[in-house]
Formats: structure tokens, sequence, C-alpha cells
């Protein structure tokens, strides 16, 4: 297949069926101890990830994959995730793999390239914004109305599609009712990291589990939303910032006026940004209100 990087054996050998065959693999990255393919056959695609078993971090991705792979389960049972969302997961001589389905779309940041710009105020971007925004609110409602928070929503964990509707991925790090087993939650990227969140990983010990709410998916909206369409993260600190410092800015609450950082006008694009984006939790809408916002 001329794979420089193949995928797990194991993993192809339980893939075939669903892909059919012949089919084709491609890298798609490796980064951070894991690796990602799309697996492509006439039967469909499907995209699958593996620890890398040399990297240091090997044992840790192998069992947060093993952790997302019982998300996906707990959320499907739940009603949350759609039943073909997951397609395989299991174990192999390197640690853990995990195939899902697979989205035609593209990452948020590159999909907002037109509307970043002042030539983005035009009939037709507008309601293509309301639209993503719309959609990405309800994938978050359905889980939170299942008790579940995603607590890692940032602009690369969404893939907006040809239709202009989001779908969201990555369910590694979500937080759940109950209180199984799992790896300590420490917060996620943290650009959109909520003041809550942020404010807890400073004040507690690093192996301290915190348990993520839906508000805090809520703050994750407003500041993916604002870092993609104005290019300027919500909060303001050096690039080069220790993590610390970064997350003491973000647990004052405070954030760039929008009117100072916005491309171009776009109203009530701006007020559910700015809601979401609430230093409180308890100010911020729901996701089905942001949903019925348009």
């Amino acid at each position: 297949m001329g794979e420089t990087l193949p995928p797990p054996g194991a993993a192809l050998d339980r893939l075939k069926d669903h892909v059919g065959a012949p089919f084709t693999t491609r890298l798609l990255s490796d980064r951070r101890g894991s690796r990602a393919w799309m697996i492509e056959g006439p039967k469909g695609t499907v995209a699958l990830k593996a620890n890398t078993p040399d990297d240091d971090t090997a044992r840790d991705k192998a069992a947060e994959m093993a952790q997302e792979d019982d998300h996906l389960v707990r959320l499907t049972d739940a009603g949350a995730l759609s039943p073909g969302y997951r397609v395989g997961a299991g174990a192999w001589d390197g640690g853990r793999w995990l195939a899902v389905r697979w989205f035609d779309g593209t990452p948020v940041w590159r999909a907002f390239a037109l509307a970043r710009g002042p030539e983005g105020d035009r009939p037709s971007v507008r309601p293509w914004l309301l639209g993503v925004a719309r959609t990405w609110a309800e994938r978050l409602a359905q889980m939170h109305t299942a008790g579940w928070a995603h607590a890692d929503v940032q602009p690369t964990n969404t893939l907006i599609t040809n239709e202009g509707t989001a779908a969201v991925i990555d369910y590694a790090l979500a937080c759940g009712p109950g209180d199984r087993p799992r790896l300590p939650y420490r917060g996620a990227l943290t650009h959109t990291t909520a003041p809550e969140i942020a404010d807890a990983i400073l004040s507690t010990a690093p192996d301290t589990h915190l348990q993520a709410e839906p508000p805090a998916d809520i703050w994750g909206l407003g500041a993916s939303l604002f870092w993609c369409w104005t290019g300027h993260r919500p909060v303001a600190y050096e690039d080069d910032a220790p993590r610390e410092d970064k997350l003491k800015a973000i647990a004052t609450g405070a954030t760039l006026p929008l009117d100072d950082v916005r491309p171009w006008p776009f109203t009530g694009f701006e007020d559910v940004i700015r809601a979401c984006l609430a230093a409180d939790p308890a100010d911020r809408p729901t996701a089905q209100e942001v949903a019925a916002a348009w």
C-alpha cells in the first residue's frame, strides 16, 4: 500500500469487511504519541487512529484511546451519538486502535478563512456562519441532554462539511455521569479553556480529576467562533508565555473586546459569542438556546 507508517494489521483485519476491498490507507497525522489514517474502500471510508508504540507517551495514549472507545459506547447508548459513528476498536501489539466514521469536512479555522476578511461580509457568508454555529451547538446539546460535556471544544475537533454543518469529533476527554475510573481531566487546548476550568487547574494537584460541565463547552464554543472569525484568541497573552500564565489570564474572565477585532459587524452573531464567553458559567446560554438563537 506504499505506507511508510502502516496502520496496525489487527485493525485492518477488522476493518476490511467494513470498507471493502481493495482498500487504500493514507497517513493523516503523526504527532503527540498517536497516528491517524484514512482507510478508504469501495464500501466506505473510516478514520483510524492508534497510539505510537515507540513514543514516550505510548502507555498514556493507549489508555486515552481505550477511554475514548468507552465514551463512544456510552454516548451511543445514551442517544447522544449516532450508532454509526463508532466503527470498531481493539488491541494490537503496540497498544490500542480506534476507528470511527469518516467525515468529509474542513477544520473550522480553514473553513472560516473567507469570513475572517472584510470580503466575508456578503449575503452568502452570514447565513453560512449562523448555520455552522447552530449545528455545532446542536451537536453539543445532544451530549449535554445526556449528562455529558465534550470537554475539548476547539477548532480542530470540529469539521465543517460541504453542506455547511458542523461535525464534532474526538471524545477522548469527554466527561460523563457517574464515577467510573478514568484518566484525570486537566483541561484541553489552553486557548479554548473556560475560566472556571482554568481556575480549577491552577488550584488543584496535577492528578486531580476536574469534572467539566456543559457551560465549559459553551465557553469553548464561543472562544472557537471568536478565534476563527476574528483571527484573534479571545484572551490576550503572549504566544510563548508559560501555560500557567495563560491559564491565569483566562481565569480572570476578561476577553478582548469583540468590537475591536471583528473583521466586520454582524450583530446577532456577535451577541451570541459574547453570551457564550460570559465569565460566570451561570450567565452563559445553554447549547439548546444557542441553537435556537437564529
